[in-house]
């Protein structure tokens, strides 16, 4: 390989598009888990601009659906035992539910870069915690993974 072709090699791979880094992240909705009844696996996931999550209804009577999302991103619900795939755009931490099973603190967090609204979570996760009966302390272990 001639001296250009390893400098054409070396360029292309530094300058390739960021979504061809993005990676899918897959999220199962379990009625059991391995933290227990009622749950989202991953619960937290730290991840990029450009990647994507994909929840996956392993086991049927769930959905998602976004709490807390970042700034300039709209709130988002996955549909009922579908597959759902969430393009994650800007930095900023979601926190997210299953409406049917909130009681039993089935709840997630993303975390997009950076947690710049971590502001907003902490104001608002009071409420959601106060909605789950069964288990609220794996929701705060949940929530305690965030990072500044």
């Amino acid at each position: 390989m001639t001296f250009k072709h390893r400098i054409a090699v070396v360029l292309s791979t530094i300058c390739l598009p960021w979504f061809v880094q993005a990676k899918d992240w897959q999220v199962q909705m379990l009625n059991y888990g391995d933290a227990g009844s009622m749950v989202f696996e991953p619960s937290y996931i730290h991840a990029q601009i450009g990647d994507t999550v994909t929840f996956v209804p392993t086991q049927s009577g769930h959905n998602a659906k976004s709490y807390v999302v970042p700034r300039d991103t709209k709130a988002w619900t996955s549909p009922i035992n579908e597959s759902y795939t969430l393009a994650l755009q800007h930095e900023g931490v979601h926190l997210y539910y299953c409406p049917p099973h909130l009681m039993m603190g089935m709840i997630g967090v993303i975390q997009v870069g950076k947690a710049n609204n971590l502001d907003t979570i902490e104001s608002k996760y009071p409420r959601l915690r106060s909605k789950i009966a069964l288990s609220p302390e794996r929701a705060d272990q949940i929530v305690a993974n965030i990072q500044q």
